[in-house]
């Protein structure tokens, strides 16, 4: 679409009187170009830059949390290769995550048809590339839907945000229910803006019931504007039993078959976190500070428009009715559209238990009220004549070029200072494809560094993870006592759910083929310098990693500022170790 020149940059579609504010979807596609006249990129060129970016972070991304990796990475794990790390969760004495939301990403794997199974670390990326693939499908409906009630203004300021921040970086590729919720808000707040509304309530339903029970909060909206705006009662009525239907019974179902009893694990979860004396807070609470940090680091300027779109927009569209009589904001649209952000920022942001991974559902809706604030704030701009001097564009010009430095910024940062906890494992395949490892399996250990193991997919065939004795007091995950159904109904005596330590889970260091280290400069009684034992430990392989304790300026240590950021910070050395008692053998046909 050509753009007219001082043309008023519309936020969403006038409405006449007594019209509702969401029309027939056919209706808008035809009085499309009424709705905006901005130029607005395709949804082919919009699933480009968005693949693209989804696949830098299939590549480049960290695995952050440790939850990822022993909640999800390990049970899926175990389910293709019939050994891996089981935490309490998963016992079924508690039984408060489910199998079905494993299972449905072990059907993941079908698409290669078996051919990369041998190698479990192309396996791993190729799962992630496939979120990736999700996330963008998902992005796209988000788009269509925000083009068609928004206009293009709105959505082409969207795009910039959904391909540049970095939360979207760190999220898209996530092995997390949090993640798999993030899509679900992705996708239902599309169809709902596209007047899909059958389809938005199922999309609601599966966040919640295979992803994460709380996210049906973020249908509360949804909920109203169906039952109280709409009184569509049976239709609601209807849709909600469809999802009983082809979502809760089959994971209770699946669930059941796993665990060896009837579960249904979206209750647990939820008994756990709101019913038990100590709940989630035993692993640490956080400040509300915490969350706004989190929030600006991974949104910077866009996630303080975000929070203050609620005072913003109404004074922006009052000031505009104020000037202009006839003029009728569309507040019900906006009103509806930002305020699953809101129930979800009033519910987490009061919690003492705060998590980062705790806010990836509502980024998507963080982009869309940031880019409503600077379309409205656009908006205001016009209605006053100032695009007679300089053009609106100038203003999300200055707003996008300002969060795109910084989140690239903040993105590189990450890569820089965290990545090599992913980089010693391929040295680790070469090894194995030289050893003998045919009638043992290889331990590779770590002690301290146990919460940024990525997977199991990371280690070669025969090579098993090993946890040794550190100055960590919690409760570790242990490894499934069999494989397959018989590990998955195992009741281990030895899990609690109070974090309580559980010495069982070490092993001798001395047993140890390899180790896996981070040798930050300081040493304590059960977390020694192991690369300076010489006599027992021999460097493989060494890369940067950051000291966040000895990195004092926390701007430099969150930003990456070309020179500035290896100068101003302080790095450790993340280590791949190899005994120099436990030797493997070479294979007879290897030269090294």
């Amino acid at each position: 679409m050509k753009h007219k020149k001082g043309i008023y940059i519309k936020t969403a579609p006038q409405q006449k009187e007594g019209e509702e504010y969401v029309e027939d979807a056919k209706d808008c596609r035809k009085d499309d170009s009424k709705i905006s006249e901005v130029w607005l990129p395709n949804s082919n060129t919009a699933f480009r830059l968005l693949m693209s970016a989804n696949l830098c972070s299939a590549l480049m991304n960290n695995v952050t949390d440790c939850d990822e990796t022993y909640n999800y990475w390990e049970p899926l794990h175990h389910l293709l290769y019939g050994e891996g790390f089981q935490t309490w969760e998963y016992s079924p004495v508690y039984a408060i995550r489910s199998w079905a939301y494993i299972c449905l990403h072990s059907m993941l794997t079908w698409a290669h048809l078996g051919f990369l199974n041998e190698n479990k670390l192309l396996v791993f990326y190729f799962i992630r590339m496939i979120f990736g693939l999700v996330c963008t499908l998902c992005e796209i409906q988000f788009y269509k839907g925000v083009s068609l009630r928004f206009g293009n203004n709105v959505a082409r300021i969207l795009l910039a945000l959904m391909v540049l921040g970095t939360g979207m970086f760190i999220s898209s590729t996530a092995f997390l229910p949090s993640t798999f919720c993030m899509f679900g808000t992705f996708l239902f707040m599309g169809l709902w803006l596209q007047e899909k509304l059958n389809l938005a309530i199922l999309t609601v339903a599966a966040s919640a019931i295979i992803g994460w029970p709380f996210s049906v909060a973020l249908g509360i909206p949804l909920a109203v504007d169906i039952l109280i705006r709409r009184r569509k009662y049976w239709f609601f009525t209807k849709w909600c039993l469809v999802a009983i239907a082809t979502m809760l019974l089959p994971s209770f179902l699946i669930d059941s078959f796993f665990y060896g009893k009837p579960v249904i694990a979206s209750l647990n979860i939820l008994t756990y976190n709101v019913f038990t004396e100590h709940g989630p807070d035993i692993y640490g609470t956080e400040p509300l500070s915490y969350y706004v940090i989190n929030g600006f680091l991974n949104f910077n300027v866009a996630f303080l428009l975000a929070l203050s779109t609620i005072v913003i927009v109404p004074i922006c569209e009052v000031i505009i009715v104020l000037k202009h009589a006839g003029y009728r904001p569309p507040m019900l649209l906006i009103s509806f559209s930002i305020a699953p952000m809101y129930i979800w920022i009033l519910i987490f942001f009061t919690r003492p238990h705060k998590e980062e991974r705790f806010l990836f559902p509502i980024y998507p809706l963080i982009c869309l009220s940031s880019a409503v604030t600077i379309a409205t704030l656009q908006k205001l701009y016009g209605f006053f004549k100032f695009h007679r001097y300089l053009s609106v564009q100038w203003i999300a010009a200055l707003v996008l070029t300002i969060y795109g430095v910084i989140s690239l910024s903040r993105s590189f940062a990450l890569f820089n200072a965290y990545h090599g906890s992913m980089e010693l494992y391929p040295k680790l395949h070469h090894i194995a494809d030289k050893a003998d490892t045919s009638e043992t399996t290889v331990r590779v250990c770590m002690g301290k560094e146990w919460h940024r193991f990525p997977s199991s997919f990371l280690l070669p065939n025969n090579f098993t993870l090993e946890l040794i004795r550190s100055e960590f007091k919690g409760q570790l995950p242990a490894k499934f006592e069999a494989p397959g159904l018989e590990g998955t109904r195992a009741e281990p005596r030895h899990f609690n759910d109070e974090n309580l330590e559980e010495k069982s889970r070490y092993v001798d260091v001395e047993t140890c083929h390899f180790l896996i280290d981070f040798n930050h400069g300081e040493e304590s009684t059960h977390e020694p310098i192991y690369s300076q034992q010489q006599d027992n430990w021999k460097i493989l392989k060494e890369v940067d990693f950051l000291i966040s304790k000895k990195s004092t300026s926390s701007l430099h240590r969150a930003f990456f500022v070309p020179f500035y950021f290896y100068e101003r910070n302080d790095f450790g050395k993340y280590q791949l170790l190899q005994s120099r008692t436990n030797l493997l053998k070479r294979k007879p046909d290897s030269n090294t």
